[in-house]
């Protein structure tokens, strides 16, 4: 098993990504707090990791509130006894016209995407440092990569937690903490689907999206896999890396 007896703060853990990152850990030997806002949702994830055997538990948190993400590292270190592995996995997607954003909504995903990421690397590195090192993996995009129409938002907050995971790596090397992105493409998730919807009902032609990465949506699994190859000893000499998922979609 390759996260034995490790312990995981994993964000946005109720659906899509993160309820995948999260069965693919518990699988590996993990110990798993699981946050997100939908309650019902993510302790339903919970129930089933420990349905299989595994231990873990279901947070709220609304993870652009700093008592929330704080409150929920301390009870994971509480539970656990340590923290190993934190994945900013929670976010969302606008997809819009700049123009025709109002400021409430460019303010909204700023929060959830950017600040969410640095509110759970604040107070993870402390108890990571505690634990001798460890690692963070953010959940960039593909659109951290390139400029997609009618995502300006969206690319923009990417673009920030890429490049807040290359500085920070960079920042916890003496710390042997690591720290790394993954950017997927299109996946096969509500938010994925809904994205390919209202890019449609935008006008935005999305006919050759998909061939583009291989034909196909990615699936919440593929992605689960690179991000245990990040929080595992197989990717102990990696940090700073933004690391694709995408079938191609960005290779030149």
């Amino acid at each position: 098993m390759k996260l034995r007896d490790r312990v995981a703060l994993i964000t946005g853990g109720a659906q899509g990504i993160g309820r995948a990152i999260a069965l693919r850990f518990a699988e590996e030997g993990a110990q798993l707090a699981i946050a997100d806002l939908q309650e019902e949702k993510v302790a339903a994830v919970a129930k089933e990791i420990q349905a299989r055997g595994h231990r873990a538990f279901a947070l709220k948190m609304d993870v652009t509130k700093e008592a929330d993400v704080q409150k929920g590292v301390a009870r994971t270190v509480a539970e656990f006894g340590r923290l190993n592995i934190l994945v900013n996995n929670a976010g969302m997607e606008i997809v819009s016209k700049l123009e025709e954003m109002n400021e409430e909504q460019w303010d909204r995903i700023y929060a959830v995407n950017v600040k969410g990421v640095f509110l759970g690397c604040k107070y993870a590195i402390p108890e990571l440092r505690k634990a001798g090192g460890g690692a963070i993996i953010n959940l960039a995009s593909g659109a951290a990569l390139i400029g997609v129409s009618h995502l300006s938002a969206y690319c923009g907050t990417k673009g920030a937690v890429k490049m807040i995971t290359a500085a920070l790596a960079q920042e916890l090397k003496p710390d042997k903490i690591r720290v790394n992105c993954l950017c997927p493409a299109v996946i096969d998730t509500e938010m994925g689907r809904r994205a390919i919807d209202m890019w449609v009902q935008s006008g935005v032609p999305v006919e050759g999206l998909l061939a583009r990465q291989g034909g196909r949506y990615g699936k919440p699994e593929e992605v689960a896999a690179e991000a245990l190859f990040l929080a595992s000893d197989d990717a102990s000499f990696l940090t700073g890396h933004a690391l694709p998922v995408d079938g191609g979609a960005f290779s030149e």
